[in-house]
């Protein structure tokens, strides 16, 4: 589908400067620009790009001001946060792309089902009893959904997503391929011989609306009662959330972040990549955690922290310049050491 930079200007509320009838067909990163193709420029480390892209049109900042010709096939849109706007071109091109609504066979629905309206599903899912699935969700192909689910509106998920019984999820969630919702969680009691016996895990999974998770991600279910992710979480790809686990709103985690049973997870929290948190234990809201990180403890109070165990990160980087220089240092107390032997040995 075609749209012309008046168009876009017009969704956007932005000027364009330069040819208000220019169609683009494409999106593209504005190195790799292409006649007919849309591009954006936030950035000022990639502005030596506008000078030479192929691309038709650019959404630039208002501030924006060319240090030179731009290309005469190029047309600008200007906007109050070029990001941001292109973020929401992103998400009208996406949103243009859903699936229609069908109902694909093979699949398998319980009779006792409630299916919305709008909805698609793809072939070979699996809904059991009284799974509940609201309007204009997606189910795409080989997704099941185990006895008493529910899925909210405008909810998306894809391929081999697997929820168990009793889950609920919210409105406008995307769940990406291979993830698991409501697994047992981790729990084992050991005998007097050590052989370990199942706990019964007998809760559920709660995810809220506009929660985001990526692709072979992991959320168990609780023990007891449930497991929660909040309001407007977003989590990255491979990561693991154990049982009776509650991430508060509006939290991000990269890649490969594991949290153990029962921790408590604070508002707007950023959690870098294969950071690992223990059980039991709280992080503040707002906290910033670099990635790699481990986190024993609870966290009082609202820091950017870095390093296993995870300090302050200023902290972590003057003890790392000491680390580095714990190898010289050695060097000179074995020469001190070997100095002192000879006064003593010559007194």
């Amino acid at each position: 589908m075609e749209f012309t930079a008046e168009q876009i200007a017009g969704i956007l509320n932005g000027e364009v400067i330069g040819n208000p009838a220019v169609a683009v067909s494409a999106l593209a990163k504005i190195e790799e620009g292409q006649p007919g193709a849309l591009s954006f420029l936030s950035n000022p480390k990639y502005e030596s790009y506008i000078y030479t892209t192929q691309s038709s049109i650019c959404i630039v900042n208002q501030t924006f001001e060319a240090a030179k010709a731009l290309p005469k096939t190029l047309t600008l849109i200007k906007v109050q946060d070029a990001y941001a706007c292109f973020a929401k071109l992103l998400e009208l091109y996406n949103s243009m792309n859903r699936k229609e609504p069908v109902i694909e066979q093979p699949c398998y629905i319980d009779p006792s089902a409630q299916i919305g309206s709008n909805v698609y599903i793809g072939a070979f899912a699996y809904i059991g009893k009284n799974v509940v699935v609201a309007d204009n969700a997606q189910i795409y192909p080989n997704v099941v959904l185990q006895d008493n689910v529910k899925i909210g509106e405008n909810t998306c998920l894809y391929a081999n997503v697997s929820v168990y019984h009793d889950c609920q999820i919210g409105q406008n969630c995307i769940i990406h391929a291979g993830t698991v919702i409501g697994s047992d969680g981790f729990g084992f009691a050991p005998d007097e011989n050590g052989v370990y016996s199942k706990i019964p895990q007998i809760g559920n999974v709660v995810i809220e609306d506009n929660v985001e998770i990526g692709a072979n991600s992991t959320i168990d279910r609780a023990t007891m009662g449930s497991t929660y992710i909040r309001k407007g979480v977003k989590m990255d790809n491979l990561c693991q959330i154990a049982h009776n686990v509650d991430v508060d709103q509006h939290t991000a985690m990269a890649a490969q972040v594991g949290i153990a049973g029962s921790a408590k997870i604070g508002k707007h929290v950023m959690i870098g990549g294969q950071t690992g948190i223990a059980g039991h234990l709280s992080v503040a809201d707002h906290t910033k955690i670099v990635a790699q990180s481990g986190i024993p403890s609870t966290v009082k109070k609202a820091d950017t922290l870095m390093g296993t165990p995870a300090i302050p990160i200023n902290d972590y980087k003057r003890s790392h310049i000491g680390f580095r220089k714990l190898p010289g240092l050695i060097q000179k107390i074995f020469e001190l050491e070997n100095k002192l032997n000879d006064l003593l040995k010559n007194k």
